[in-house]
């Protein structure tokens, strides 16, 4: 073959194959007008879609709960704008129930992000904490109701008493919930009634009947309208069919135990804000001897901690998530959770792109 023969057969080659390059990476391309599916397991976390391997409910969903919105989602359409809102609950001080993390941001990093516009990497360097709190409303319809409506609060997550994940707000945001630790942490309040002082109390006798089951039934009761509870038909019973007693603040208290549907959930769900969050350790608050601190951390190691913890670890006047949860039962299995083999994947966009591109005929 001459030079020159060996020249054109080189060129031809190349030229075939930055065409096939072309044509089959327009085919990797999705089409104008797809739609791009989800699995019904995703959080959101600065825009990016994150698997958790359990329900999830955003508030872009039908029936999900928007925090983003100003007017009152449970009142009447007409009365719910927030001018209407901000003379009739003296409780609601501003439109917006959520803000900037803006104590752990410096002056350049505050105009970085004060338009939405936060990286996962910068976020991930600043947030180390997801804080568990019982709603005490019992469910996470109601929980939405009165944080939103009446207290001018707000939550990343809730988890129902089915196990239903409801997810308010990009992880981004500035949740109002747990007071010094609002601007480092993620927050979920979990459907339960809460703890007291007697195992006798009304809300427990009212909340958990016999009915001849392993565990007493959870009954919603009818004076608060639609349960908003996702899965049809569901009975829901706690975990342990006593109330349990505990000392937490140096309270002694009862409670009834989540239920196993929330446990499931709530442990896939730690594991994936652990994975993604790497800050946030896969532990809970303990003394010199290995065991669960129950009470409010000095102040001094509250600010150093980084990891899993109760809302009363934070505040002194607080005692959820109770006695009753069960903190080593989901930090194991969000443990296990993590491994290699099971780690939950933040894709990246280019990944999500991927996976909807048309499959060749």
């Amino acid at each position: 073959m001459t030079l020159r023969n060996l020249f054109l057969t080189r060129s031809l080659v190349a030229i075939v194959l930055l065409a096939l390059f072309v044509v089959t990476g327009c085919q990797n391309l999705p089409r104008p007008g797809t739609f791009a599916p989800r699995r019904g397991d995703e959080i959101v976390v600065a825009g990016q879609f994150v698997h958790t391997g359990t329900p999830v409910v955003l508030w872009l969903d039908p029936g999900g709960y928007d925090a983003y919105r100003v007017e009152r989602r449970f009142s009447p359409y007409d009365e719910s704008s927030w001018e209407t809102s901000k003379v009739v609950v003296k409780d609601l001080s501003s439109p917006n129930r959520y803000g900037l993390r803006k104590s752990v941001l410096n002056s350049n990093e505050v105009e970085r992000v004060r338009g939405g516009g936060w990286d996962l990497p910068l976020l991930q360097e600043k947030v180390d904490q997801f804080v568990m709190h019982f709603d005490v409303t019992g469910t996470s319809r109601q929980c939405f109701k009165v944080l939103h409506d009446h207290r001018c609060l707000s939550i990343h997550f809730m988890l129902d008493l089915d196990g239903t994940i409801y997810q308010t707000l990009d992880l981004k945001e500035r949740a109002w919930h747990a007071t010094t630790s609002n601007s480092r942490s993620i927050g979920i309040e979990i459907a339960n009634v809460g703890a007291y002082g007697s195992p006798d109390a009304a809300p427990l006798k009212e909340w958990y009947q016999a009915d001849g089951g392993s565990a007493p039934r959870i009954v919603v009761p009818a004076r608060l309208g639609e349960t908003g509870i996702r899965t049809p038909d569901f009975v829901g019973r706690p975990s342990r069919p006593e109330p349990v007693q505990g000392a937490v603040q140096g309270r002694t208290l009862y409670q009834y135990d989540l239920t196993p549907q929330q446990y499931e959930a709530l442990i896939k769900l730690t594991a994936a804000v652990c994975k993604v969050f790497p800050k946030v350790k896969c532990d809970f608050p303990r003394d010199a001897s290995g065991n669960l601190v129950p009470g409010k951390l000095s102040d001094d190691v509250l600010s150093e901690f980084q990891g899993v913890l109760g809302h009363y670890h934070i505040q002194s006047n607080k005692v959820d998530p109770g006695p009753a949860f069960q903190w080593e039962k989901v930090i194991n299995g969000a443990r296990g959770l993590m491994m290699p083999s099971e780690a939950t994947v933040l894709k990246k966009p280019a990944e999500r792109m991927m996976e909807t591109r048309p499959q060749s005929p």
